[in-house]
């Protein structure tokens, strides 16, 4: 259960909680489950979806003080599912001139504010989430569960930092705009190019200067006094924004 014990073990990973193993089980999750591992209390709520899931996938069924000596602490959930990552996932964009929007961070490295922003995605219909080598594993099985899910579904891809961030948004005609409290536009005088890269930093040190230095900058505007909001919190905002003639 730990992503430690995880590592090297042929691409697993560990879905929790009844939410996520239905996306898991569903026909939009882009992963595909190995097993499935319930407390007997579960399986009833869980019978219909269960009976539909993907051949070949086993369920097993174990008492809670089972499962907490499996997985090495307390689950309260009764609801686990190992994954397999398949090969190296890659983010492919609908070609230019159509409307495209995907999500860069840069440096985060908190479970909880990845997998906000892959909920973020989720929501406001962004065409998927890049990475650089810093950001945490948006697979962990803590971000999969705040993402509710959407990290099972949002396409997204890993590369070696900003500066590849910054030759992909080049390559598909994507405008760069790194969202930072030092922007020179506001959010809400923006208008939303129709290709974008929303570049997110992590908290406290924000996004490299250098990144921002090949970028559009733009701020939330904020009452006197505040400069910042939570990253997630901040990024639900901005695409909520660029988003806005795609929703609906």
């Amino acid at each position: 259960m730990r992503e430690r014990d995880l590592v090297g073990r042929e691409g697993r990973f560990i879905v929790e909680g009844e939410v996520t193993l239905r996306v898991m089980l569903s026909e939009g999750a882009r992963f595909r489950a190995e097993s499935v591992l319930l407390a007997p209390e579960r399986m009833e709520g869980l019978a219909e979806l269960l009976a539909d899931r993907p051949e070949g996938v086993p369920v097993y069924v174990a008492a809670k003080a089972v499962m907490s000596a499996v997985a090495g602490f307390p689950i309260h959930r009764g609801v686990l599912a190992v994954g397999l990552r398949g090969a190296e996932p890659s983010l492919a964009l609908p070609p230019a001139p159509a409307p495209g929007l995907v999500v860069g961070l840069v440096g985060l490295t908190n479970h909880d504010n990845v997998g906000g922003l892959f909920r973020n995605a989720a929501a406001f219909g962004a065409d998927g989430v890049l990475m650089d080598a810093a950001t945490c594993d948006p697979l962990y099985r803590k971000a999969i569960r705040v993402s509710a899910g959407a990290a099972l579904t949002v396409p997204f891809a890993r590369l070696p930092d900003g500066a590849a961030l910054l030759a992909f948004a080049d390559a598909h005609g994507l405008v760069p705009l790194a969202l930072s409290p030092a922007g020179r536009e506001t959010l809400t005088d923006l208008t939303p190019p129709r290709r974008a890269l929303l570049l997110l930093g992590t908290e406290g040190p924000g996004l490299p200067r250098e990144l921002m230095a090949r970028a559009r900058t733009i701020r939330i505007a904020m009452a006197p006094g505040f400069d910042s909001l939570n990253v997630a919190t901040a990024g639900a905002l901005a695409l909520h924004h660029l988003a806005a003639g795609r929703l609906g």
